[in-house]
């Protein structure tokens, strides 16, 4: 058994890694925390009756004294400030944040001043699939983002058949806008509604640059559009490009991913509810002449975080990869 603890518990994705540790056959919850003292179960009434638990004010060096290793679901900035502290002791960290997961230059152009160069530099970032081997002895990961992760696993296989020009429409359950009170995110404005935000501006299009040139070596003209749907969770991404030489497509996805337990290849365009409340991804490919259209869907606050974060720290601390991952969707 190892000690974990959540510092940030009363986000959406904080209540989503609670909901799955207690269910881990190999975690022990021993900290929970967020901005002020209470009991978990004021927080989340749903946990009434179900888990007697403090939430403290958080702090590094009590989350160190009693954790292996530390979830942080915190906003950027605030993320860093606690994992500079708490690697200190040795502990681990897997960080929700967007705070170590892109390089200096585009952190502080997309963010704002970074206050930890010094781990930004040693983090791995955490997409499982490409950095299994890294996450393993890693002190530091950086969790992916939701709309990267769906956009990634989509795009990579076919990275070195793409010309550099992509195209990505992505459509975002209201859950990913966060807690935080928005306008944009109220009922009446989101209910039988759609709308594109911050086209070609977004800021997490900069982290899916930023790995598709790592993966590629080559420069990529990346345009990322995100849309806002109104569902409480899920995402869906389709990745336009333009083939430079011949494949299978369906072929290369396959070889690419066949040893993945959590990515599934569709034979048909893939469906939010079908990866809903799962770790799954999924994907879908068709072309026609030198066009290629990848398809994918995950759950924003499972794969694209909660779940993700888990498969991480199951692996830096030496467990198997799928412990305790959701394979269930909630249904119909």
């Amino acid at each position: 058994m190892k000690n974990v603890g959540i510092i940030g518990v009363s986000g959406y994705t904080g209540f989503e890694l609670l909901r799955l540790i207690l269910n881990h056959p190999k975690l022990n919850l021993t900290y929970l925390a967020a901005t002020k003292k209470s009991k978990i179960d004021e927080i989340f009434p749903s946990l009434s009756s179900v888990l007697d638990f403090d939430v403290e004010v958080a702090d590094a060096k009590t989350a160190a004294q009693k954790c292996d290793l530390v979830f942080l679901a915190l906003p950027h900035k605030a993320s860093m400030e606690f994992a500079k502290e708490i690697l200190k002791y040795d502990v681990k960290v897997v960080d929700l944040s967007a705070d170590y997961r892109i390089s200096l230059e585009n952190y502080e152009k997309n963010y704002t001043t970074h206050l930890d160069k010094e781990n930004l530099k040693n983090a791995v970032y955490g997409l499982v699939e490409i950095n299994r081997d890294f996450i393993k002895g890693a002190k530091l990961v950086a969790n992916p983002g939701c709309y990267p992760t769906a956009t990634l696993l989509a795009a990579l296989p076919f990275i070195e058949y793409l010309e550099p020009n992509i195209f990505v429409d992505a459509k975002s359950g209201v859950s990913g806008a966060g807690k935080s009170l928005k306008e944009t995110s109220h009922f009446v404005s989101v209910n039988e509604n759609i709308n594109a935000y911050a086209p070609l501006t977004h800021r997490h299009a900069d982290e899916i640059k930023e790995k598709l040139e790592i993966a590629s070596k080559k420069n990529i003209n990346l345009m990322f559009v995100p849309h806002l749907v109104p569902i409480t969770r899920g995402m869906l991404v389709s990745v336009f490009g333009t083939l430079k030489q011949d494949c299978d497509a369906f072929e290369v996805l396959n070889n690419f991913y066949k040893n993945e337990k959590f990515i599934r290849i569709r034979q048909n365009p893939v469906s939010v509810k079908d990866t809903a409340g799962t770790h799954f991804c999924d994907i879908c490919v068709k072309t026609k002449n030198n066009q290629i259209w990848i398809n994918s869907s995950i759950d924003n606050l499972l794969r694209g975080a909660s779940s993700q974060a888990l498969a991480n720290a199951n692996l830096m601390l030496g467990f198997d990869e799928s412990l305790g991952l959701n394979k269930f969707a909630y249904g119909v």
